[in-house]
């Protein structure tokens, strides 16, 4: 895992934004989202534009507090942060049946962390696709130092709209990522979503999995406070709405995907998931996340903005990324979200798009009428 510094830290706010233009981009962040008086039909039709203002803003304390690897996982008793990460990425590699050689696709990679695990683990050729330039710089530094810049390569695009083609994959996974796309089947009847660009670019018979950000079936849109929980998570992870488990798997099969299993992880997972955001558990191993962690890390931003070594504007990140944590924290306690609704689905060996035609078609038609 990634041992930034609080230089690091402070130098990598805002990625690729100019400096003096950070606080501007925290201003337009936030106005996108309920909090601040956006709504989630603005979030969905501008969310390139804010997903990619989040990553430049939040991903370097993401490393710095997380490591690498941004994503949570099941854990056991006695096993630390990094060993259940590790583990969690395994059993993706796993359940796929990655094979030395093969050609493997990682949708919304970050800096790449579970990519370098998962191409050393397997031996295989992992692409991660994401659209954010910082991201990309900063994972293709990391490749070098893990030696798998040969094997393993990123590609800057929107994964609603994959540059690759058809049948290119022999596996796709993503990992807490898809999530930030605007609709997982159809953004316009004219543009297909994202499951539909993973199905295209998968191989016939091949496997595709991923660990999904959801509402569980526990989740009561019509409570208030269950509400404020949903728009802090959104708010802090930009993302343009959370969908429900049954909505993920609907979506997945109007695309064309078997669904072969389905499960919430979270559910019997032994210590909780969201463990490392309990500000009241004192954790050597992940002090950074922890409540002194935290007040020292905001103490440290605080000054080094002061002095200019930071960019105006960086405490307002800290401060919706802790909002964040706050609403993660809550909604894994109350049970009504999940950010590890884990499915595997495969594409057909004999293609058959007929379901995703008719919903195309009669979605044209409902929007004619």
């Amino acid at each position: 895992m990634s041992k930034t510094g609080a230089l690091d830290l402070a130098t990598g706010v805002g990625g690729k934004i100019d400096k003096d233009g950070v606080l501007s981009a925290v201003d337009k962040y936030e106005k996108y989202h309920i909090y601040y008086g956006g709504d989630s039909e603005e979030r969905k039709s501008m969310y390139s534009d804010m997903v990619n203002k989040y990553y430049d803003l939040a991903t370097s304390f993401y490393e710095y507090g997380w490591g690498e690897s941004f994503h949570f996982a099941h854990r056991w008793n006695g096993e630390s942060l990094r060993e259940s990460i590790k583990r969690h990425e395994h059993f993706l590699a796993l359940q796929l049946g990655l094979k030395p050689g093969q050609k493997v696709l990682d949708v919304g990679c970050g800096i790449g962390g579970p990519l370098r695990e998962l191409a050393r683990f397997s031996s295989t050729s992992v692409t991660g696709l994401n659209n954010n330039e910082y991201q990309i710089s900063r994972g293709q530094v990391l490749n070098r130092v893990a030696g798998v810049d040969k094997t393993c390569n990123f590609v800057k695009a929107d994964f609603m709209k994959m540059p690759f083609p058809d049948n290119t994959f022999d596996a796709v996974y993503a990992i807490e990522a898809t999530c930030h796309a605007p609709d997982a089947v159809l953004v316009l009847v004219s543009k297909v979503g994202c499951y539909s660009e993973v199905y295209r670019v998968l191989k016939p018979g091949q496997y595709f999995a991923a660990y999904e950000w959801c509402m569980t079936e526990a989740y009561d849109p019509n409570n208030q406070e269950q509400q404020k929980i949903k728009a802090e998570i959104e708010l802090g992870n930009g993302l343009p709405d959370v969908r429900s488990t049954r909505e993920c798997i609907d979506a997945l099969k109007k695309a064309g995907f078997e669904v072969l299993w389905e499960k919430d992880l979270a559910a019997d997972s032994p210590l909780p998931w969201y463990l490392p955001l309990d500000t009241s558990r004192l954790s050597l191993s992940s002090f950074r996340l922890t409540a002194v962690g935290r007040l020292l890390t905001r103490n440290l931003v605080k000054a080094l903005e002061y002095v200019g070594l930071a960019p105006q504007g960086s405490q307002r990140v800290q401060a919706f990324l802790e909002k964040a944590a706050e609403g993660l924290l809550e909604g894994g306690k109350k049970e009504i979200f999940t950010p590890m609704y884990f499915f595997l689905a495969r594409k057909p060996h004999s293609e058959s798009r007929h379901d995703l035609v008719v919903f195309c078609l009669l979605s044209f038609l409902s929007l004619e009428t």
